[in-house]
């Protein structure tokens, strides 16, 4: 690797980061963001919520154990481009198979170093998320903002089609994974029917801890097929984009809740449910990413500390009378979880399947089973 090539990152307001190349020799464009968490970073790559979106890393040593075969949540990375302070060029992990550099090159993806993250983290903070770009290839700061400004806004932005599966599968967990929580339980296992608008697999992985079968399908897929599949329940995935664009979805949702069966979203699939009960959303100025969240769940005043990944959230005073809050986000005030009051549906705003995160809020995998148990108790 040439460790002394250059690469130039481009807001949209002008500011601009000059910076060393430690990924592909290439360029990319998207949203720029930034995470908090201290570790987890081959899961951010490849979590397809970043879709559209160049990742800047507050922690400033990234790299340092790897990357593996175990930690993906997708086929592949999604993020757009990669920013941090340092690239580790060492990787001390048993289980690593490769260096995260080389892992960005065989993917394709540009990766810069070596400049002012907290400056760059404290600009997004103040004047809020931007476009921006990323390169190797085109160094002239005013070349490469004309490109920027020449690209789409997340604003309006559809990006579940992008990232979503080509066709239904089941999914097939390892054998570790099958093993249900309750090995004395006599209740068959259900059947989960699980939307990917862009679905991390540890979510998947968790409903295959307490047996269950689960049925994944592409985003567009209408309710009349969901419902043909029989499922005890439904889960709605995190997923990138503006929920706003979604409208066609929205509607197939909105026809899924009429139909008494359990339904479950987290991020995305929250606020499209948000949508789908006649509420709207809106763009946070920088968003929500990393893994030190505080969620306070208004039902139990308890408080959970949080991983999160979205820019969009739900307006609380949008929302009918039969939906309310469980859950705020205690930085901002903001929804972080809703329910519906007479139906067996709810959704949060955050993600309860870490990886990477915290676990706090893995009971609510366990609320969904609850649910499920219920209706089938009552049917």
């Amino acid at each position: 690797m040439n460790e002394s090539k250059a690469a130039l990152l481009v807001l949209e307001d002008g500011r601009e980061f000059h910076g060393v190349s430690f990924g592909a020799e290439t360029e990319a464009f998207g949203e720029m963001v930034f995470n908090t968490s201290m570790s987890g970073y081959q899961e951010i790559l490849t979590d397809p919520s970043y879709a559209g979106q160049i990742v800047c890393m507050t922690y400033p040593l990234i790299g340092n154990y790897g990357v593996n075969t175990e930690d993906v949540e997708s086929r592949r990375p999604w993020v757009e481009g990669f920013v941090v302070r340092e690239a580790s060029r060492v990787a001390s992990n048993f289980r690593s198979t490769m260096s995260l550099q080389d892992y960005l090159k065989e993917n394709n993806i540009v990766g810069i170093e070596h400049i002012d993250t907290r400056a760059l983290v404290r600009h997004i903070r103040d004047k809020g998320a931007m476009r921006a770009g990323l390169s190797t290839i085109d160094l002239n700061s005013q070349s490469l903002l004309a490109k920027v400004l020449s690209t789409p806004s997340m604003a309006n932005r559809e990006l579940a089609s992008a990232v979503t599966t080509d066709e239904r599968f089941v999914y097939q967990p390892v054998p570790s994974e099958s093993a249900i929580r309750d090995p004395q339980s006599t209740i068959k296992p259900f059947h989960i029917v699980a939307y990917d608008f862009g679905v991390k697999t540890n979510s998947l992985r968790e409903f295959a801890k307490f047996g269950c079968r689960v049925t994944v399908v592409p985003a567009g897929t209408s309710a009349a097929e969901t419902m043909a599949l029989k499922p005890d329940g439904i889960f709605l995935s995190n997923g990138p984009g503006d929920p706003a664009s979604m409208t066609a979805v929205v509607d197939e949702i909105k026809k899924l809740t009429a139909s008494q069966t359990p339904i479950f979203g987290i991020c995305l699939g929250h606020q499209l449910l948000g949508e789908a009960f006649g509420g709207s959303t809106y763009k946070l100025k920088f968003g929500h990413r990393g893994g030190n969240q505080p969620i306070k769940d208004l039902t139990t005043g308890k408080i959970e500390i949080t991983a999160h990944n979205h820019g969009f959230a739900v307006a609380a005073d949008s929302l009918p009378d039969e939906v309310e809050v469980t859950h705020i986000n205690l930085n901002d005030q903001t929804v972080a979880g809703i329910r519906h009051k007479t139906l067996p549906i709810f959704s949060v705003q955050y993600h309860p399947e870490s990886a990477p995160g915290p676990h706090d809020s893995e009971y609510l995998f366990e609320r969904f089973i609850d649910l499920m148990n219920v209706s089938i108790a009552r049917t």
